[in-house]
C-alpha cells in the first residue's frame, strides 16, 4: 500500500482561491498538498474570465471596425478570422495557466498532485484523503472545487451535441446560427460575442425576461442593445424539446421552433462536490451539493473550509479570491468575516452591467427609507464623445444613514465605475462626501455629484 503523504494543509481544487492560499501557507513554513483533477487555474483561467474576456476583445474590435465610418475612419469589408480569434484566446489561457503552474512549482513546500481528490475519513485531529491512488493526511483541508454547467432535463437534449461554456470555447469553425438556452450572464455575454464574430444568434429565456435578477428597466435596456445588434431574444416560452435537424438542431418552444447549427446551454451552475465523498467526514451539503459555511468560511466540521463557488457566497472569481483573503487572515489570527463584504459584480456584455448592493426592487421590499436617483448615459458628455451613449445609472441611498445601499450602471466602463460605489459602501461613507468631492473632467463619474443631486424618495 502506498504510504500516506503528510501535510499541514490540503487544498482540493485549484480555482481562484487555491494558488494564492497554497503559496501563502507554504511561505509560512507549512507543508501543503494541492490536489487538482483537471487543469490548474479552475474555471476562471481555463474557460471563464481569461478566455471569454480575451475573446470579447476580438469581438469588440470587429464591432468597432464595423462602426469605423461613424468616427471618420473608412475601412474595407470587415472580415473575422474566427479560428484566429479562438487561437488568440487559447494562447492567452495557456500563458496564464503556465504562469500559475510556475508560481506554484516554485514553492518547495507545495506538492501538486494531478488527480481527483476525495475524503476517506478522519481521526485524531487529521483528515485522510485520496488523490487518485495516493493517500494524503493533513490537519486542515480547504475545498475549492468550483462549479460546472447545469444541464436541465430537456427532452431530446441528450441526443444532440449541445455545447456548454467549456466545449463552446473549443470551436474553431464559426457557428452559422448559435441558439443559446438561458438569458442570464454567461448566455448573454457569449451570445453577443459570437454575434459580433459573425454568427446568427438566438437567445431563449424561459422566464418572462432576460437578466431577471435585475430591475425591469435594466433588463429592457440590455435586451434593446442586444437586439439592435441583431440578436433574436425569445422570452416567456418553455423549451419543450431539442432535436437534430439535418446537420444542426431545432429547439421546440411548444408550437414554435427555432432552428440553428449549434445550441449552447447556459442555465446555471452545479457545484463540483459529488466526487469529494464528504459524507466520510460528515461535511454538510444542501440539496444541490453546495457546502454551507459560517462567516469564517468554516464548514460544520472543524478543520475543513469551503472556498469559492461551492460555498454559495458568490459565484465569481473575485469572491473566490476574497475567500482566500479571509481564510489566510483568520489563519494568521485575524477575525475577517464573509458576512461583512459588499457584494458587487459585473456582466461583461458591451456595454457592461455593474451592480452593487440592492436593486430598486430589493430596496422597495426592504421597508427602509430609501432615496433614488437615475440618469441616462445619453446625457453624459464622455459617453457622447465616445459614441457610447447606451445605458443608465441608478443610485440608492438610505435616507436615515446617508449611506449607499446599492447602485446599478449599464454603460461605458460600468464594470470599472461600479467599484467607486462599492468602495464607498465598504467604507460606510456618506453619499454627501461624493456629492461635494471634486471629480475629473471629462469622465462618466464626474456626473455622480449631479446625479446625487437628483435623489428623491422612492415613490410608493
Amino acid at each position: 500500500m502506498t504510504k500516506a503523504m503528510q501535510a499541514d494543509a490540503v487544498v482540493v481544487g485549484s480555482g481562484q482561491a487555491a494558488p494564492a492560499l497554497c503559496v501563502a501557507l507554504a511561505q509560512r513554513g507549512e507543508k501543503v498538498v494541492l490536489i487538482e483533477g483537471a487543469q490548474v487555474g479552475g474555471s476562471c483561467v481555463n474557460y471563464g474570465c481569461t478566455p471569454t474576456k480575451t475573446l470579447r476583445k476580438s469581438a469588440r474590435v470587429a464591432y468597432l471596425a464595423r462602426r469605423a465610418a461613424e468616427f471618420g475612419v473608412h475601412l474595407g469589408k470587415v472580415e473575422v478570422d474566427f479560428a484566429a480569434a479562438m487561437n488568440r484566446m487559447q494562447s492567452r489561457v495557456d500563458t496564464s495557466r503556465g504562469g500559475l503552474e510556475s508560481w506554484i512549482g516554485g514553492e518547495p513546500n507545495i506538492t501538486l498532485l494531478r488527480a481527483w481528490g476525495s475524503f476517506v475519513g478522519g481521526e485524531e485531529g487529521a483528515f485522510d484523503l485520496l488523490a487518485g491512488e495516493q493517500p494524503v493526511r493533513a490537519k486542515r483541508v480547504y475545498l475549492n472545487t468550483g462549479t460546472r454547467a447545469f444541464i436541465p432535463p430537456i427532452p431530446g437534449l441528450d441526443q444532440v451535441p449541445y455545447l456548454d461554456n467549456v466545449s463552446l470555447l473549443k470551436l474553431r469553425e464559426r457557428p452559422r446560427h448559435l441558439i443559446v438556452i438561458g438569458g442570464s450572464y454567461i448566455g448573454l455575454e457569449m451570445g453577443q460575442i459570437f454575434r459580433r464574430l459573425g454568427s446568427e444568434v438566438t437567445v431563449i429565456e424561459t422566464g418572462p425576461r432576460i437578466t431577471s435578477r435585475e430591475d425591469e428597466e435594466v433588463s429592457a435596456c440590455i435586451a434593446s442593445f442586444l437586439e439592435e445588434e441583431g440578436i433574436n431574444i425569445v422570452a416567456g416560452l418553455p423549451v419543450t424539446r431539442v432535436a437534430r435537424s439535418g446537420d444542426g438542431v431545432v429547439v421546440e418552444l411548444g408550437a414554435r421552433k427555432v432552428e440553428g447549427s449549434h445550441v449552447l446551454v447556459a442555465t446555471g451552475r452545479l457545484p463540483n462536490t459529488e466526487k469529494l465523498n464528504l459524507q466520510a467526514v460528515g461535511v454538510d451539503m444542501d440539496a444541490r451539493g453546495f457546502v454551507p459555511t459560517n462567516a469564517r468560511l468554516e464548514t460544520n466540521v472543524p478543520g475543513i473550509w469551503a472556498l469559492g463557488d461551492i460555498n454559495k457566497r458568490g459565484a465569481f472569481t473575485h469572491t473566490s479570491y476574497h475567500d482566500y483573503e479571509i481564510a489566510i487572515a483568520n489563519h494568521d489570527g485575524g477575525h475577517r468575516s464573509a458576512d461583512d463584504r459588499i457584494m458587487a459584480y459585473a456582466m461583461f456584455t458591451d456595454p457592461p452591467l455593474g451592480r452593487v448592493g440592492m436593486s430598486e426592487a430589493e430596496a422597495r421590499a426592504s421597508g427602509r427609507n430609501i432615496l433614488m436617483a437615475t440618469f441616462d448615459m445619453k446625457n453624459v458628455s464622455r459617453a457622447k464623445e465616445e459614441g457610447e451613449t447606451t445605458g443608465l445609472v441608478k443610485m440608492l441611498v438610505d435616507a436615515d444613514t446617508d449611506q449607499f445601499v446599492g447602485a446599478t450602471l449599464v454603460g461605458i466602463n460600468a464594470d470599472e465605475i461600479i467599484q467607486v460605489i462599492s468602495n464607498f459602501m465598504a467604507a460606510g461613507a456618506s453619499w454627501r462626501v461624493m456629492k461635494d468631492a471634486l471629480p475629473v473632467h471629462p469622465t462618466v463619474t464626474e456626473f455622480f455629484p449631479t446625479i446625487l443631486g437628483k435623489l428623491r424618495p422612492l415613490a410608493g
